[in-house]
Order: structure tokens, then C-alpha cells, then sequence
């Protein structure tokens, strides 16, 4: 493709901002990133890219730039984002839960009349300015079809409005030396052991960040207390089931900081000996490159987190999504890429009840379980290769 034509008729490569990052306490915020980064790279290799972040910490600043060295990644300094707004071509939203950069958007259509694009959301709250930034959009890719039914009830103009997979799909990022070291460690051998990530209803983020209780905090705490046992007997179940019929162990792993603890208390304390013995509990949080770098060792995985299922999924790794009530509606990404019935929705008795033999499944028969991820894996870069290219048309518009 040939470079960008601009103004004075000078050419030179496009370049995009990214608007992502949105945290990094739980690898599924921190995979975004890498997982849109890596899209860019391999359809639109000519970009120069400026990654617009909230604040990385320094080991997530250290793991993009081993990917991505080429990467600009813009300081939390107003000038240089000036500067950026100035001086790039096109404004991409990353992916996450919603319209998280929504006043970045409209600081874009304020100071600019540059297009933009929405990449790979949840949305599931509407307002004025929400429809107004998303019709305004060259694109908007949600994440699962009923953001995708919403947008469309509630009026949103935009262009192209389709089912477009969180950029999390594509994460890449590696540590084999840290993983494999982790594995050798706690005698867990490649293909012979499943990942399981527990979660509470609401995270705790108060306890994440350190500070004092809400009253909005209090009201979650209760909730998530009062269905903790509901949701991880299941998966206990099933750790005992895989381990006592097959060969395999369990590793009880964390997708944010709170579930270190959350896995030891639910998950690993109240197993039988003959269970707990066979079981790894993972007792440190880690960042998604040594995560990936497990999974695509283990035979697969289950529980009730996203973005590791994701993770996975996009590596040919079978996973599992376990979601409830409290959760947007990213689970249903799952029926969209034809796996549905590897989505348990834990408020539902009939759910609940396949859980445990599906799990089982994934550990009796790893092949046919791998065969089933490959076809959603093969879905999911058909829709990546569709978006990849609407963006590239709209980015080479001029």
C-alpha cells in the first residue's frame, strides 16, 4: 500500500493513535494493548503507531517495548498529546468494556476533523454524547453481538457497525523462560495439567488500590460474599473430578491481583488431600506474557475470567467463560465465535450442571477439545482480517 498522501504533498507513512491501556491490575486490561498492536503490525506494517495509555506501570512499559519496539508510547504530558493530536491521522479506540475514551474522542472531534474508529467494545449504556461519538466514527467494532443489537436500538448512525473480536485475540507477548521455569518448579508437564481462574462477583478493587470502603464497596462486598461459595463449588468439583480421573493436574492461577488470594481461600484450601496434593496454586501475580506463555503449555482452561479464555482461544488453547448476572455482556462473545457451549452462565441451575463434565471432557480428549478451539480460532481471524481491512481503507480514504 502506498504511503499516506498529506498535506503539501508530502508522503510519508500513516500514522495511527491508539487510545488504550485502560489499567493494569488484571492481564485482560493489559492485553488489549498488545492484542490490537500486534493487528497493526501485521495489516498495516507501513503505520508509525503512538500508543495514548492511561499510566503503565514499568513492567508493562518494558513488556510492550520488548514486542513492540518501534512503539511511541506518548508520556502523561498535555504537550506531547497536543503534539500527537496534531500530527497523526487516525484516533483507534482500543478494546474494552465500553466507551472508556469517550472524552478523548470528543477532545479528537473538537480540535480535529481527522476520522476515528472504535475497536472491539462492550456497550451496553447509552446516552446523547455516547450516540453522538460512536455515529460520528468511521467504524465501530463491538465485541459481542448484543452491544452490536443495542447500538443498533438506540439509534447509532455509524457506517460500519459489526462484530469485531477484543483485541485481546491477538496478544502474543511471551516470557517461555519465566513460564517454563514456574512449570519445572511445581512439577507441572506440558499438555498434562489445566488452568483454572477463580473470580468473586465484583473485584474488589478497593482492596487492589488500597484505600478506604464505599458504601457502593460494601453493597458488592456483600454480594460477592454471599455468592462466593455458589460459584466456586462448581469449579472445586471439577478440579477433583479431572484430577481423580485422569492423569492431569490443576493450576489455580489469577487473572487480577485480587485472585491470588481469592484461588487459595475457594479454590485450593477446601480441596480433599487426595485433590489438594495435585493441585499448583500459583501464589504471585504475574503479567500476560508469562501468563500465555502457561497457557499454551496447559492443556486448557476453565473458571470465570475473560480475558485469559481469550488469551487462550486466540493462541488454539480450549478455554472455558464462566459469567454471571454482574458481568456486561462480553461472556456472549462466546456463542458469536461458535462456542457456545463452552459458556456457562452461573446463574443459570442447567449451566451449572454441564460444567463439571465439560471440563472433564477437555481433559479426557485434549485433541478433539484443541480441533474445537482452532475452529473458533479460525472464525476469529476471519473477523480480524475484515476489520484490519476496513480500518486500512479508512486510513488510506485520502
Amino acid at each position: 500500500m502506498a504511503p499516506l498522501q498529506t498535506l503539501g504533498n508530502e508522503r510519508r507513512p500513516p500514522r495511527v493513535l491508539l487510545r488504550s491501556s485502560w489499567q493494569t491490575v488484571n492481564i485482560g486490561d493489559i492485553a488489549h494493548t498488545p492484542g490490537v498492536l500486534r493487528l497493526l503490525e501485521d495489516w498495516l506494517p507501513e503505520a508509525e503507531v503512538r500508543l495514548w495509555p492511561n499510566k503503565l506501570s514499568d513492567d508493562v512499559e518494558r513488556m510492550l517495548r520488548r514486542r513492540f519496539p518501534k512503539l511511541i508510547i506518548l508520556p502523561h504530558d498535555h504537550a506531547e498529546i497536543e503534539k500527537a493530536i496534531a500530527q497523526c491521522d487516525f484516533l483507534l479506540h482500543g478494546s474494552g468494556p465500553s466507551l472508556v475514551a469517550r472524552r478523548e474522542l470528543a477532545r479528537w472531534r473538537q480540535q480535529t476533523t481527522k476520522p476515528y474508529g472504535i475497536y472491539g467494545i462492550t456497550l451496553t449504556k447509552f446516552d446523547k454524547d455516547i450516540v453522538d461519538l460512536v455515529s460520528g466514527a468511521q467504524f465501530a467494532f463491538f465485541r459481542d453481538s448484543v452491544s452490536l443489537g443495542l447500538a443498533k436500538e438506540n439509534g447509532i448512525t455509524c457506517p460500519i457497525m459489526e462484530f469485531g473480536p477484543d483485541g485481546a485475540f491477538a496478544t502474543d507477548v511471551r516470557n517461555d523462560e519465566a513460564a517454563t521455569a514456574f512449570l519445572r518448579a511445581h512439577g507441572l508437564e506440558e499438555g498434562k495439567f489445566l488452568c483454572v481462574i477463580p473470580r468473586l462477583r465484583y473485584t474488589p478493587y478497593w482492596r487492589i488500590h488500597n484505600r478506604p470502603m464505599t458504601e457502593r464497596d460494601r453493597e458488592k462486598h456483600a454480594r460477592s460474599e454471599s455468592m462466593k461459595e455458589h460459584d466456586h463449588a462448581p469449579l472445586r468439583e471439577a478440579i477433583a473430578a479431572v484430577t481423580r480421573r485422569t492423569p492431569m493436574k490443576v493450576l489455580v492461577c489469577p487473572e487480577d491481583q485480587s485472585q491470588i488470594e481469592i484461588g487459595k481461600a475457594l479454590l485450593v484450601d477446601p480441596l480433599p488431600d487426595d485433590v489438594k496434593c495435585k493441585v499448583v496454586w500459583r501464589d504471585h501475580y504475574w503479567l500476560p506474557d508469562e501468563a500465555l506463555s502457561t497457557y499454551v503449555r496447559s492443556a486448557g482452561l476453565f473458571g470465570l475470567e475473560m480475558h485469559s479464555p481469550i488469551m487462550c482461544i486466540g493462541n488454539g488453547v480450549p478455554a472455558l467463560v464462566g459469567r454471571f448476572e454482574e458481568q456486561t455482556s462480553k461472556g456472549f462473545m462466546w456463542r458469536d465465535i461458535g462456542l457456545g457451549d463452552w459458556l456457562f452462565d452461573m446463574d443459570i441451575p442447567d449451566d451449572v450442571a454441564r460444567l463439571v463434565p465439560t471440563v472433564l471432557s477437555l481433559a479426557q480428549d485434549p485433541v478433539a477439545a484443541r480441533a474445537k478451539a482452532a475452529k473458533g480460532l479460525e472464525f476469529v481471524k476471519q473477523r480480524q482480517a475484515a476489520t484490519m481491512k476496513t480500518l486500512r481503507r479508512s486510513l488510506h480514504a485520502d
